[in-house]
């Protein structure tokens, strides 16, 4: 590898310059063919500042990729655009031959180990849930949804979100006096709308401090229950089961024990919606950088890794994609934190905004490619008199 930083002594001006050396050529020709430069004139262009951006990539790929931009090594105009070209792409997959060692040992380490089990559920909490509720007021909506947006006859997020939350409700066919179970319920956004708008008597589980105690205060007066809990640990019966942003933290060794239990939990009439986000091919491990920065132990399912596990199981009545609409929530989210920004950076470090801004940045890209969608799934038990009705 080149040096660092050079600094050359430009006699012409008698200044010294700091030049940037060109990168390795196989990073060059890799990110060129996504439609990418290293130091070009596009937006979405890598603008380097310090060399041992290239040195990470060969090392860590899109870890040491996101841990360089964290640093404050390189920046792009448009990071949306960016990740966009290099999702599309596959320029992570493309890397593998670099960092092979490094990435057997994830995916080994996903194999063999149980990074979902009930003693690790609320490591994410922790984590990511925990780090400050007013991070999470300032990104999102006043409802509070930190799950993707139903942008059909919406412009704005609030209305996204609020349209969502019917959706969902009218998919579950709510009725009133019903019982509804919420496994992953955040900040209590849905069960706060079910119950007031329709009537229902709502328990809703988290693995999150912070989102069970905001969650109780916005649902005071509701029918509407807030624990903190592992789903593994439910007991009781409910008329509709529905689980929003959760089953991404379940891992495909548990979705066995996961569909088990809501089949326990729900009554033979019952609906039971799944809101995931969903892979459009099945992988071995979720992004380094994403597991060890923002979603520890996460993994995405594929449809092939659900409907294996719903085999036998539950029948499948209807399957909802509009992963396109993660894209404008994830853009609108970051539109908000990044406005509310000032009230929050004495708080918060330079290289926590810049964190954040790369997670949202490389998640709107990933959806924007296609590679990521969203699912939502209505699932019912075989035998089920009643007839079910898609509902957009």
């Amino acid at each position: 590898m080149t040096n660092l930083l050079a600094n050359q002594h430009d006699k012409s001006s008698d200044k010294i310059v700091t030049t940037i050396s060109k990168p390795p050529e196989v990073l060059r020709i890799l990110v060129e063919m996504a439609g990418v430069r290293f130091n070009g004139n596009a937006g979405w262009d890598i603008q380097v500042h310090k060399d041992d951006v290239y040195r990470q990539i060969l090392a860590k790929g899109s870890l040491g990729f996101g841990e360089s931009y964290v640093a404050g090594h390189w920046d792009s105009r448009t990071l949306d655009e960016l990740f966009h070209r290099l999702v599309s792409f596959d320029v992570d997959q493309k890397l593998v031959g670099w960092v092979r060692l490094r990435l057997w040992g994830e995916l080994l380490r996903q194999r063999f180990i149980n990074l979902q089990s009930s003693q690790r559920a609320y490591v994410v909490g922790e984590q990511h849930y925990d780090i400050g509720n007013d991070v999470f007021e300032a990104m999102l909506d006043s409802t509070m949804s930190y799950s993707c947006a139903y942008w059909q006859d919406a412009d704005n997020l609030e209305q996204a979100q609020l349209n969502k939350l019917d959706l969902i409700c009218h998919k579950l066919e709510l009725k009133s006096g019903q019982k509804l179970l919420e496994i992953g319920c955040g900040w209590g956004g849905l069960a706060r709308h079910a119950a007031k708008y329709y009537g229902v008597e709502v328990l809703g589980i988290t693995v999150s401090k912070e989102q069970q105690k905001l969650a109780q205060e916005r649902c005071v007066g509701l029918p509407v229950t807030i624990e903190l809990m592992d789903y593994r640990d439910l007991k009781g019966q409910f008329d509709k089961v529905v689980s929003v942003g959760m089953f991404e933290h379940v891992g495909p060794k548990n979705y066995p024990i996961y569909f088990d239990t809501v089949s326990r939990l729900l009554e033979d009439e019952g609906l039971f919606l799944l809101h995931t986000i969903g892979m459009y091919k099945t992988t071995g491990c979720l992004d380094p950088w994403t597991d060890k920065y923002i979603f520890p132990n996460g993994r995405l399912p594929s449809a092939e890794q659900i409907t294996a596990a719903l085999n036998g199981r539950f029948l499948i009545e209807d399957w909802h994609n509009f992963g396109h609409d993660y894209d404008l929530t994830l853009m609108a989210w970051w539109d908000r934190f990044n406005a509310a920004w000032p009230q929050l950076e004495s708080k918060y470090s330079e290289q926590f905004y810049r964190m954040w801004k790369y997670y949202l940045m490389s998640c709107a890209g990933f959806f924007r490619s296609g590679q990521g969608q969203l699912w939502q799934i209505v699932l019912t038990k075989q035998g089920r008199t009643k007839v079910y009705r898609s509902v957009r």
